[in-house]
């Protein structure tokens, strides 16, 4: 049997790194890695997606950028203001 493996990465400030991070940190931490990676002053979150079906890595990306999402805009907003 195989396996499938991917990775997210989003580069920004180190606070909204880690407020991202929060924000997935919830969503079913079993079914992937995260880290925060300082490089030159910035900050990069790394999520690792790994599992034995494809159609479940994939699941869980998608699961995982809604929420990237939702969590980035609603950073956006709060800076904006």
């Amino acid at each position: 049997m195989g396996r499938a493996e991917t990775e997210i990465v989003w580069s920004g400030s180190p606070e909204k790194a880690r407020a991202l991070l929060a924000a997935v940190s919830p969503d079913d931490p079993d079914s992937f890695e995260a880290e925060i990676v300082e490089v030159d002053g910035a900050a990069e979150l790394r999520i690792r997606v790994v599992g034995e079906h494809l159609k479940t890595v994939r699941s869980t990306v998608d699961d995982l950028l809604a929420c990237l999402a939702a969590a980035e805009s609603s950073l956006d907003i709060n800076d904006g203001a």
